[in-house]
């Protein structure tokens, strides 16, 4: 991979690996863009194949960050760190010390919080190291409710716009994946009264957990999501699910989940739901609840306010599609106009000087 030629490409800023002899912890920190302010974005733990898959995801999530901050109107830059390894295996407070401690090198430039197979205690014991770190306990807590119920409130927006109400009693939903914000997206759908809720997953203790939760939901083999026709899909997983393998069987009318990179080629993907007349929630809009959530932590947190916040989600989503339908683009493209044509404005505004 030609990290510099990427990086000018998409304009990035900072592409940081680190290593800790003590603990073997491997990472990647990528800081995409600090127009707004600091950038944000949590810690991902994966046991990626190699380190080039890692630094490619790094890339896109913290570019998709930088978006997300924009579009939900927070001064906020974005990025991301992802580190390599086993989770069931690498795990400790050691090792996640040594991450706040690399995260402490940047000196503000970039915040973490949790993200897949990290969680609020990990973040304390990165918190014992350095203060540039939120979702804490005791503060903002576990961001996964608050994106769920940001997404929720995107399918509400979306189930108006495709079929000019936003009552989710006669509609059905596919939910792939539900071990954080899938579980939580489900009983949402389940209270605003959906008349049917589907679910996939690939881990035995998630299936499990959801089938005793949730007895009306309905497990769906993996390979059998796309085919499903639903109303709503919810890809609440990881990214990249909807492809040139996947776009064809798709029978559903919305795309709209949680999870971060859900178009494999933004351009090309988005373009091809448009023609297929599916209407798709530019992920980095619909998934900002736990972004808007720990963004009021540095605010001083307060539970009410950031929930009023993330309900906004709806609006901007709605804002979006008028301007998809406008100039006659994919929902993905007029996202990122709505969100580079606010980084565009503040940063204008800021070119003179003021003593603060």
């Amino acid at each position: 991979m030609k990290k510099f030629d990427y990086m000018e490409k998409h304009g990035y800023e900072q592409l940081v690996f680190f290593y800790d002899k003590t603990t073997g912890l491997r990472g990647i920190t990528c800081v995409h863009n600090t127009t707004l302010g600091p950038a944000l974005g949590g810690t991902r733990l994966w046991n990626y194949d190699n380190e080039e898959d890692a630094t490619l995801d790094v890339l896109r999530l913290a570019r998709g960050m930088t978006y997300k901050a924009a579009a939900a109107g927070l001064n906020l830059g974005g990025g991301k760190t992802v580190l390599i390894g086993d989770a069931d295996k690498v795990k400790s407070e050691a090792y996640f010390r040594a991450l706040g401690r690399y995260v402490q090198t940047l000196n503000g430039r970039y915040i973490t919080a949790e993200d897949i197979n990290t969680a609020t205690k990990d973040m304390d014991f990165v918190n014992m190291e350095t203060d540039h770190v939120v979702g804490l306990a005791g503060k903002s807590g576990n961001p996964s409710p608050k994106t769920a119920k940001g997404a929720f409130h995107g399918i509400r927006a979306s189930l108006m716009e495709k079929y000019g109400s936003d009552d989710m009693r006669d509609k059905t939903f596919m939910v792939q994946g539900a071990g954080q914000t899938g579980d939580y997206l489900i009983g949402y759908l389940l209270e605003a009264g959906a008349k049917k809720v589907y679910f996939s997953e690939i881990n035995d203790k998630h299936i499990k957990k959801i089938n005793e939760k949730y007895p009306d939901v309905e497990f769906v083999k993996p390979d059998d999501v796309y085919g499903l026709k639903v109303d709503v899909y919810a890809p609440c997983a990881l990214g990249a699910s909807i492809n040139d393998d996947t776009i064809d069987q798709l029978q559903c009318a919305i795309v709209a989940g949680t999870a971060n990179n859900v178009l494999s080629d933004e351009a090309k993907h988005g373009q091809m739901l448009k023609d297929k007349d599916i209407l798709y929630a530019p992920d980095f809009v619909i998934n900002a609840g736990g972004l808007i959530n720990v963004y009021h932590e540095i605010k001083g947190y307060n539970e009410v306010a950031a929930l009023r916040d993330i309900e906004k989600i709806y609006d901007r989503l709605m804002d979006i599609y008028k301007i998809a339908k406008e100039d006659d683009i994919h929902t993905q493209e007029a996202a990122k106009r709505f969100a580079k044509r606010r980084i565009e404005i503040i940063n204008k505004m800021r070119a003179n000087y003021v003593k603060r």
